[in-house]
């Protein structure tokens, strides 16, 4: 690659992280990629995605923790449309933003082996959701995927909360700390109406309140299959708790997590 430079080209040699190449040199045949918290960059996902695309064995790629961004989740989303083996991919704690998100959803559309993808603390906003979500209503393998506080608000919830009515394979969602609100908590409550996949659902923290729990409340007299619903640290008043433990009673298969 060249740029111009002082009126004339120059060549600019390609990038190279040894610590990263020896790790894959080593590691190739494995199943598994553990890179957390190791300080890689965008750049240093043309590498990982590379070996992505060309893998007949990498199952679990773990890549949380580091600053990848848009174009490194890029990369890796590239690389998810033709790679056939990979399950789980980690990419906790990185800040890939919105537009990193929906590069991702657009791998989701595709991708026929990925079962489980966590993107907590990504930044991926209201907007990041609204890919996610589009790509859930196309997807057919993924069954576990975790956007813990990404700052998706009520908005996003309802984005992913009309994904729930038509996808049929996601059994587990972590939408902790994500502000979704009442509002937000309603928009899940209708979507758990007809769902009939989910089964566990983590809501801490996203200020739900008395309202937005009653709503849940209605919808889990309806819905048979959610087992595990956790509602933590959302100020959600004793009494309350007690009114709807006993509106729940029904629901045999369920525990909640008040």
């Amino acid at each position: 690659q060249k740029i111009e430079q002082y009126g004339r080209y120059v060549e600019i040699p390609p990038y190279h992280n040894l610590e990263l190449e020896q790790f894959i040199a080593e590691n190739r045949t494995k199943q598994k990629f553990d890179l957390t918290g190791r300080n890689l960059s965008d750049l240093d996902m043309k590498i990982v995605a590379d070996v992505l695309k060309e893998s007949t064995t990498l199952t679990s790629l773990g890549l949380a923790e580091n600053q990848i961004g848009q174009q490194g989740a890029q990369h890796i989303a590239n690389a998810l449309r033709t790679n056939q083996t990979l399950t789980i991919l980690y990419l906790k704690g990185n800040q890939i933003g919105e537009q990193g998100a929906q590069h991702i959803a657009y791998a989701l559309r595709t991708n026929r082996t990925l079962t489980e993808l966590y993107l907590a603390h990504n930044q991926i906003g209201e907007q990041g959701a609204q890919h996610i979500a589009d790509a859930l209503k196309r997807n057919r393998t993924l069954t576990i995927l975790g956007l813990t506080e990404n700052r998706i608000g009520h908005q996003g919830a309802q984005y992913i909360a009309n994904a729930l009515r038509t996808n049929q394979t996601l059994t587990t969602l972590y939408l902790k700390g994500n502000q979704i609100g009442e509002q937000g908590a309603q928009h899940i409550a209708y979507a758990l109406r007809t769902n009939q996949t989910l089964t566990t659902l983590g809501l801490q923290q996203n200020q739900i309140e008395e309202q937005g729990a009653q709503h849940i409340a209605y919808a889990l007299e309806i819905n048979r299959t959610l087992t595990t619903l956790d509602l933590r640290e959302n100020s959600i008043e004793e009494e309350e708790i007690q009114w709807m433990q006993q509106s729940l009673k029904s629901n045999k298969n369920l525990t909640v997590y008040w």
